[in-house]
C-alpha cells in the first residue's frame, strides 16, 4: 500500500468487527489510510473502510503469537505510523477452574503479551520521529474482580495500569498514549467468550460506534483516558470506593453462567 496523497497511516488491531472496526472507520473518515489486523477474516471490513475513501491493507494474523505480531510489523515495513489503535482482545467466561488452560493462555497472550510486543515495536519508531498517537483499548472490567471472567478482568487491569505508566514515560517524547475503557458493548465479545447465557451477556449494551468515537476523540486530543457512557463512569466511581469482596459478588451476579435465564 502506497500513500501518494500523503494521508497519515493508522494501524488498527481487532478491526474485523465491533469497536475495532468502528475505530478504523473513525480513522478513515478523519483522513487516515489504514493497516487493519485481526485473527478473523477482514474482507468485509476492508470493503466498508475503502468505501469511506481510505486506502486499506488487511493482515489476518493471530496477534497472540510472536509470528502474528511479526507479520503485522512486516506489513508496516518502514512506513511511519501516525496512530496505533491497539484494540485486539477477547474474553473467556465460566469459572477459572473449569477453563481449558490453552484458552486461558490465549486470552493473556492476546490481551497482554501480543499487545505489548506490538506497542513496543511501533512506539519506538514514533519516539524516533518525535510524534505519534497511541490508543489502547482497556476496559472498566479492569476496576473490579471478575468472578466467572477472572482472567479477562485481570488482563484489563494490567492494560489499564500499563497505559498510564507508558503515557507517563512518553510524556516528553511527542507521543501521546490514551486508554479507552468501555463497558459492555454490543459486539461479538460475549458470543466468543461463551457468555450469552449470563446477565451481562443478555442485557442492553453500548453502541460500538459511540464507544469508538469517544476513544478516537480522546486519542486525537491526547487525553489520558476515557470511560465511555455515563453508566460506566458511575460504575468506575463506585468501584474505586467499594470493597473488593463486594465488587466480586456483584460481578458474579452479572457473569455467572445461567444468570441471564
Amino acid at each position: 500500500m502506497n500513500t501518494p496523497n500523503n494521508r497519515p497511516l493508522a494501524v488498527v488491531t481487532g478491526a474485523s468487527s465491533g469497536i475495532g472496526l468502528e475505530l478504523a472507520r473513525c480513522c478513515a473518515r478523519e483522513g487516515f489510510d489504514l493497516l487493519i489486523a485481526a485473527d478473523q477474516p477482514l474482507q468485509a471490513a476492508a470493503g466498508q473502510l475503502r468505501a469511506e475513501g481510505a486506502q486499506v491493507e488487511a493482515v489476518q494474523a493471530d496477534l497472540a503469537t510472536a509470528d502474528g505480531v511479526a507479520q503485522l510489523c512486516a506489513a508496516i515495513g518502514g512506513r511511519p505510523v501516525e496512530a496505533l489503535l491497539a484494540n485486539a482482545g477477547h474474553g473467556l467466561g465460566h469459572a477459572f477452574l473449569d477453563q481449558d488452560f490453552t484458552a486461558v493462555r490465549h486470552v493473556i497472550d492476546t490481551n497482554i503479551t501480543g499487545t505489548l510486543d506490538l506497542l513496543q515495536q511501533v512506539a519506538r519508531g514514533m519516539c524516533q520521529r518525535g510524534q505519534g498517537r497511541i490508543l489502547i483499548t482497556g476496559s472498566i472490567a479492569g476496576f473490579m474482580p471478575g468472578s466467572f471472567q477472572a482472567v479477562y478482568n485481570g488482563t484489563k487491569a494490567f492494560i489499564d495500569s500499563f497505559s498510564f505508566a507508558l503515557r507517563n514515560e512518553l510524556k516528553d517524547s511527542g507521543v501521546t498514549v490514551s486508554c479507552l475503557m468501555p463497558g459492555p458493548t454490543d459486539t461479538q465479545f460475549f458470543e466468543r467468550a461463551d457468555m450469552l447465557d449470563t446477565k451481562v451477556g443478555t442485557q442492553k449494551k453500548d453502541d460500538p460506534a459511540d464507544v469508538a468515537r469517544a476513544g478516537f476523540d480522546a486519542m486525537m486530543k491526547g487525553e489520558g483516558d476515557v470511560v465511555s457512557g455515563l453508566k460506566n463512569k458511575v460504575q468506575v466511581a463506585m468501584a474505586n470506593v467499594m470493597p473488593s469482596d463486594t465488587l466480586a459478588e456483584q460481578h458474579r451476579r452479572l457473569a455467572e453462567p445461567g444468570s441471564g435465564t
